[in-house]
């Protein structure tokens, strides 16, 4: 069932305290709408209330707040685990958790991914970042029980021409993305809008790995992909919250991850990566950003 039933004279699911007609009733009925005509269509469970998106941006103040001091201090010569020194130091200072510490088994509070390495680095006190790398900081925090999740990109010292764009690129395909979020269209169009940037550019986008609900989990419905076409995948509701974070790259989409630690994602290639990460909100006419 893709929706608990209700009289119309019961109180909403959403927990506003008002009766379900005068509340969410005509909403849920345009909703199995779309589903009648066989599209997929979010369940309640994946709608936020206004209380969990209020919890959500208060824990997305600190994500953003650790992603800030990071890119104010990240330099050449650096180890990433200093990176993750700094974002568990930051976070607890200001009395979040870092979600990715121990989540299924993954040791670190960031994930820190270099050059080839498309996400999922993990920091260690090797790992000393040189001039010209590229390098995803993808932070994720718990603050009161809800999620927020967002990357962005550092280039340290002088980065060759070529990275500098495949990070750009990248970046304007999250624009582009955040732009092509709207409610009662579809996740594909967005993905599609997102895919031909990549490619107009010469650029490809991972197929295996995309974005995902957040707020209440670290990861939630539904999978956000970037490699769809118009008309396919979930609807977008206001209401839904999720991830958009293409990893681009400069070569081949192919991938494979480290069979040493199972995490570190590498393009099969050997050729860089790059990724921006943002959540959103849809909205009655568009979407927020919530993290960035």
């Amino acid at each position: 069932m893709l929706f608990k039933k209700l009289g119309r004279n019961d109180k909403c699911w959403c927990g506003s305290g008002r009766k379900y007609k005068q509340c969410h009733e005509a909403f849920d009925d345009k909703i199995l709408g779309f589903k009648r005509q066989g599209h997929i269509v979010p369940n309640h469970s994946i709608i936020k209330n206004p209380q969990q998106i209020e919890g959500i941006r208060e824990s997305s103040k600190i994500n953003i707040a650790v992603l800030d001091y990071v890119l104010e201090n990240i330099k050449e010569g650096m180890s990433t685990q200093d990176i993750d020194d700094m974002v568990s130091q930051k976070t607890a200072e200001m009395g979040g958790i870092p979600a990715p510490l121990n989540y299924e088994g993954f040791p670190k509070s960031v994930c820190t991914s270099i050059n080839e390495q498309v996400c999922h680095g993990i920091p260690s006190s090797k790992d000393i970042l040189k001039d010209g790398d590229i390098v995803n900081i993808d932070v994720s925090t718990i603050y009161n029980g809800y999620f927020s999740d967002s990357s962005r990109m550092a280039l340290i010292g002088n980065v060759s021409e070529e990275k500098k764009k495949l990070v750009q690129v990248t970046k304007e395909c999250v624009e582009i993305g955040v732009k092509n979020v709207k409610p009662w269209t579809f996740l594909g169009d967005m993905g599609e809008a997102v895919h031909n940037h990549a490619l107009e550019n010469g650029y490809t986008i991972v197929r295996e790995i995309g974005g995902h609900g957040v707020g209440l989990e670290f990861h939630e419905e539904p999978f956000v992909s970037y490699v769809t076409k118009k008309g396919t995948e979930m609807l977008m509701v206001p209401g839904m919250v999720f991830t958009i974070e293409p990893m681009v790259n400069m070569g081949t989409d192919r991938i494979f991850v480290d069979k040493k630690n199972n995490w570190t994602v590498y393009t099969k290639d050997k050729k860089p990566s790059a990724q921006w990460e943002v959540t959103v909100l849809v909205t009655d006419d568009g979407c927020e950003i919530l993290t960035y």
